[in-house]
């Protein structure tokens, strides 16, 4: 392998994690309060709202139901006003988070409704307002759960990542299509699935330990 393959798929392999990183935290700041409206409306919720909550549901529902390759296409104009471009990985970030802070919503409701109803209504009991409720009864409450999802979104964010190489993103996806697949490169190919699946690898563990940290259930 070239020098130049080598500095290439470096130059990927920090793109890849520049991306995921990214786009995973930007989502988690949009898909929280996504997830908390979600949960504090729906049935059994603090603030009970079934208008706000069908509304939230079903925009949530419709951005998850699409395929993230045609969720990218379709969206190109919006990335353009936004970064002012469509090829590269700062322009992936877009699409990413578009489809990822959905599915974010989506996994930190179901980590709220995990939370011990008991924890619950002794905050209740105790006169707690809802902001103090959110801030610290249910996001702290469900941390070691919200781990465990940010944990499963990276690797889902990462596998999304690597799709955006057919319309110009970049990172690893990218080398794998351009000469795995167009060039025939097959060793090219396995080394970027290699990267790929390295990286996960180490993104799972990272998370799982700091899960074994927060968890007082595992103490």
């Amino acid at each position: 392998m070239s020098p130049e393959m080598i500095g290439l798929l470096a130059q990927g392999t920090w793109e890849t994690l520049y991306m995921t990183l990214v786009s995973t935290a930007i989502a988690y700041i949009i898909g929280i309060p996504i997830g908390v409206i979600l949960y504090i409306t729906g049935e059994g919720g603090i603030r009970r709202n079934r208008t706000v909550n069908a509304v939230v549901g079903v925009i949530v529902n419709i951005l998850r139901s699409v395929p993230f390759l045609i969720l990218l296409v379709a969206i190109l104009p919006f990335t353009r006003l936004v970064v002012g471009t469509t090829i590269g990985s700062t322009a992936t970030i877009v699409p990413l988070v578009v489809a990822a802070a959905p599915y974010v919503g989506r996994m930190v409701e179901s980590s709220l409704k995990e939370i011990d109803a008991g924890v619950i209504e002794a905050a209740r009991a105790m006169g707690t307002s809802a902001w103090q409720m959110i801030y610290k009864v249910f996001l702290p409450e469900a941390k070691p759960s919200l781990l465990v999802g940010a944990t499963i979104s990276l690797a889902t964010i990462l596998g999304y990542s690597a799709m955006a190489g057919f319309v110009g993103g970049g990172g690893l996806g990218a080398i794998a299509i351009n000469y795995g697949y167009y060039r025939y490169q097959s060793d090219i190919m396995l080394i970027t699935v290699a990267l790929l699946v390295i990286i996960v690898q180490i993104l799972q563990e990272g998370g799982l330990k700091l899960v074994g940290k927060v968890d007082k259930r595992l103490r």
